[in-house]
Order: C-alpha cells, then sequence, then structure tokens
C-alpha cells in the first residue's frame, strides 16, 4: 500500500487591534453601527484620495514580526494588488509584495499524541495590508457590501510547507491566536473574523524508507471559508482523503485550485484555479512612501513581552504546576497573570520556596480550586477572571485556609460562593456564616451520637462487615454539621464510637 505524506502550508490574516483604519481616520472596530457609515473617501477609494500609513499597524506588524523569529527588513514598502471584485472599490488592494516588514521566521509547537512530538514551522513572511469590505448574500439572491470593514489593518503570515497533519495547523493557529493577544495585537476570534485562514494542501508519495518517491512538491489545493480551528481541521482531514483518492486511482491533482469549506456537507468544493503573483499585477504603491525601520523595529524589540511557551516552562518551574495546568492557565493572559499574583502572595506564606513538596502541595491546591472549581462558578455566572470581585489576595488568603484546614471542601465552595457574590475577604465570610472548621470535640461527639441512633440499621450491618457504611455515616455527620466537622477526626471518631457498641 503506497504511502501519501501531506504537506500543509497556511496564510492567515490577523486583524489589528488599531482605533482607525489602515489608511484613513475611520474607526476600524465600532462594531454596533449601520453598514457603509465607518467609511470616507480613502476607504472607499474615491479619486484624490491620499493614504497615510497608520503607524500603530506598523508597530503591531513588527511586534508580531518579532514573536515568530522573523527578521525585521531595515527598508519595506507598499504595493499595489490589482484585482476587481466588489468588496474593493478601487479595483485594487494595498498589500506587500517583495519587501514585507518581516520575514525568515519560525514558531516551534508541542503535538500530544502525535509520533512528530515537535514540529519546527518556518515563516515565510509577514507583510501588512488593507482589509476587502464584507459581503452578504441575500435570499433573494442579491449581494449586499458593508464597506465598515474595508481598510482595516491586516497583518497576513504566510508559512512554509512544513505541516504534516490537520492537528499540526490547528495546534499552530491555536498558539497563533495566543500570541497575538499576549502581544495586545488583536483578540484573534476566527469566529467574529479577527483571525482567518487559507490552507495549501498536496500529497506526495514515499516510499517504505521514508524517502521522497517522485516529485518533492505537486499541484496544491487551497482551502477556503473556515471560520474555527474545527472547520479547518475537518477541512484538512477530508481534503487529505480527496486528494489520496485521486493517487489511487492514478489521476492526482494536475493544476493548483481554490476550493471552499462546505460545513453543511462537511465537503470542499471546488471555486476556480489559484491565482499566482503574476495575475495580481503587482507595482509600488505611487502615493506611500517607502518606509524606514530599523529605529522602529529596535523599539519594539525592547516592547516584545514574554511570549506563551515561555510562560508556560516558567511557571511549571517556578510554582510547581503541571505541565497540563500551567498550559491551560497560560492559555488566557489575565488568568495567568491572576494565578501568578496569588502565587505570589502565597510564598510569602510558605516562607522558603526550596520546600518542593510544601510547593507542589500549594500548586495543586491552587490549580484545584483555581482551575475546576472558580473556573465552573464563574461559568455558571457567565463572568470570566477580568470581571469577578475576588482579588488575588483574598483567593491567596482563601487557598490558605483550605491548606490549614480552617475550611474543607463543603465549607470551602460556600465561601468561594460568598466571595464571588460580594467580594469580601474569606476569613470574614467563614466567621460570620461559622463555617469554620468544628474544633469542639465534645459537640462534634454528640453529633456522631445522634447520627448513630438515627441510622440502627445501618450501624447493625456496619456491624456485620458492610464497611463501606462507614463513608455513609460521615457524609451523615458532615450533613449535620453543614460541612463544618473535620472528616479525619469524624471518621476516627465513629470508628472509635462503632466499636464500642459492639
Amino acid at each position: 500500500m503506497p504511502i501519501y505524506e501531506p504537506i500543509i502550508g497556511l496564510e492567515i490574516h490577523i486583524q489589528l487591534k488599531t482605533k482607525t483604519k489602515m489608511f484613513c481616520g475611520c474607526s476600524a472596530h465600532e462594531t454596533d453601527v449601520q453598514p457603509n457609515t465607518n467609511v470616507c473617501p480613502i476607504c472607499l477609494g474615491q479619486p484624490g484620495a491620499l493614504p497615510v500609513p497608520n503607524e500603530q499597524a506598523i508597530r503591531f506588524g513588527i511586534l508580531m514580526g518579532l514573536a515568530l523569529n522573523c527578521t525585521i527588513a531595515e527598508r519595506s514598502k507598499f504595493d499595489r494588488k490589482n484585482y476587481f471584485y466588489p468588496d474593493l472599490p478601487k479595483a485594487y488592494q494595498i498589500s506587500q509584495f517583495d519587501f514585507p516588514i518581516a520575514k525568515n521566521g519560525f514558531l516551534d509547537i508541542e503535538i500530544p499524541n502525535s509520533e512528530r512530538k515537535q514540529a519546527h514551522i518556518g515563516i515565510t513572511r509577514a507583510h501588512l495590508e488593507e482589509d476587502a469590505a464584507k459581503s452578504f448574500h441575500t435570499e433573494n439572491g442579491k449581494t449586499c457590501v458593508d464597506f465598515n470593514r474595508g481598510g482595516t489593518p491586516l497583518v497576513e503570515i504566510v508559512t512554509e510547507p512544513d505541516f504534516r497533519s490537520p492537528q499540526e495547523a490547528k495546534i499552530f493557529l491555536q498558539e497563533l491566536r495566543l500570541i497575538a493577544r499576549y502581544l495586545g495585537v488583536s483578540d484573534a476570534d476566527m469566529e467574529k473574523g479577527h483571525l482567518r485562514c487559507d490552507a495549501n494542501v498536496s500529497l506526495r508519495k514515499l516510499n517504505k524508507d521514508g524517502t521522497v518517491d517522485g516529485a518533492m512538491f505537486n499541484p496544491k489545493t487551497e482551502i477556503k471559508n473556515m471560520n474555527s480551528f474545527r472547520h479547518v481541521e475537518r477541512a484538512l482531514e477530508y481534503e487529505i482523503e480527496r486528494q489520496t483518492q485521486l493517487w489511487e486511482e492514478e489521476n492526482p491533482p494536475k493544476i493548483s485550485t481554490t476550493r471552499g469549506w462546505n460545513d453543511g456537507k462537511q465537503i470542499t468544493e471546488e471555486q476556480r484555479s489559484k491565482e499566482d503573483a503574476a495575475d495580481y499585477r503587482y507595482f509600488p504603491e505611487p502615493d506611500i512612501p517607502s518606509l524606514e525601520l530599523k529605529e522602529i523595529a529596535e523599539e519594539m524589540r525592547k516592547e516584545l513581552p514574554e511570549l506563551p511557551s515561555a510562560r508556560r516552562v516558567r511557571v511549571q518551574e517556578e510554582y510547581g504546576l503541571k505541565l497540563s495546568d500551567a498550559r491551560q492557565i497560560c492559555d488566557d493572559p489575565a488568568l495567568a497573570d491572576f494565578t501568578e499574583r496569588t502565587f505570589s502572595e502565597l510564598l510569602e506564606w510558605v516562607g522558603n520556596t526550596s520546600e518542593v513538596e510544601g510547593l507542589k502541595g500549594l500548586a495543586r491546591l491552587v490549580s484545584g480550586w483555581l482551575l475546576s472549581k472558580l473556573t465552573g462558578l464563574m461559568s455558571e455566572r457567565g463572568i470570566d477572571i477580568r470581571t469577578i470581585k475576588i482579588t488575588p489576595e483574598n483567593f491567596a488568603e482563601f487557598i490558605t485556609l483550605i491548606a490549614t484546614k480552617k475550611l474543607n471542601n463543603t465549607t470551602g465552595l460556600k465561601v468561594l460562593n460568598s466571595m464571588l457574590d460580594d467580594g469580601n475577604d474569606p476569613t470574614h465570610i467563614m466567621e460570620d456564616q461559622r463555617l469554620g472548621q468544628m474544633d469542639d470535640e465534645g459537640e462534634l461527639a454528640e453529633i456522631v451520637d445522634r447520627v448513630l441512633s438515627a441510622h440502627p440499621v445501618e450501624v447493625v450491618r456496619y456491624q456485620a462487615g458492610e464497611e463501606q457504611l462507614l463513608t455513609f455515616l460521615i457524609g451523615m455527620v458532615m450533613k449535620e454539621t453543614e460541612g463544618a466537622a473535620e472528616p479525619g477526626l469524624t471518621r476516627n471518631m465513629l470508628l472509635v464510637k462503632l466499636k464500642n457498641l459492639k
């Protein structure tokens, strides 16, 4: 059976989060406005209107290039990419052709549950351009165009064909989205069109020893119309299956084509033959002078923050977190900030960070209560870490109460709910609601006696050998005390009293 290896490359457009458009002063991201209101002669391409580059967009583009380990051009320029379509009133797009702002970079990604655990993805280039307007196709067959989006700044990132599976492409896109959010250059939501992706895929035949049998690269198919990570993965899976069948029928693709992903049918559909650079008749944009980027690049290099991959490694090592927990925490910059501030407060309490076991114990408590319980409660309320009333200082105090067994899981949840409701100090909530761990052994003994008296059948069954009923009796004591009884003390007291009842 022949082996066919997928060869995948991506072209990604990220909408930059600037206040104004790429070449004019129109608002770039107002969504609750009527169609065709955030427009002007420049973004509508009217005669005599002259474009002026958005400096913030240039800085954001450079920052993205630096994060992708690219070489930043000392001199760059804009070009006209000519094509006629209703969403582009000038009949050309201002883009960059032969002198992009950044090129020759890379991004390393980890691929779990795969033979290839890591992948080194080359970045061919990153360049700036303006977005086209948005087209809407109505039920009666008409096409409407909203030019509010036209002229919004984009950075286009083109990768080398270094992906070997749909999973790798999806992981790369998710990491790229996270990088954009860490940099603050874009929200990068695929569902909202902030991040858009076209995928190029072809197959090549391999010998049994893994060497290439035949051409190194074959005609590729470009897949469009994918607006989620899941769509990208499914579209690539389908296209690989489709092309594999063509190869097995000895009828492999002979020309490069463009296909669209139909999510309803879960198939790709042919649209047209694929254009190349000559079809667009690029030439230098005569109304915009070349860009001198050396000084700006040096400024932006100093502003480059810690990136997600580096932060995942650091928080894992510094706080004793498991890799899976570190990954989940660092997937949201705000959650990561909250977590680090919590640990900062906790480590003052621990004192000696060289006590590794103590640190790991704290890490388990923080990740358990933060990623499971607190995240679940926030989801129920429709809020997130950016809007909660709990401060990292109060959350650290809460974890301390859990660690010192002044609160258990049951009473802890009650305190955490109250903290979410009013943002109060956890110690005050515990004292006001009398939720602290019951330390009066005499009072606890009376409650244990009442529970045993109320469940004589279970007591007899336990004494007859059904030892699992001890858990039931502990639960009854916890219910009586509203979770305030210390579980270990309760268990020991029940064992003694059950033994004496024989």
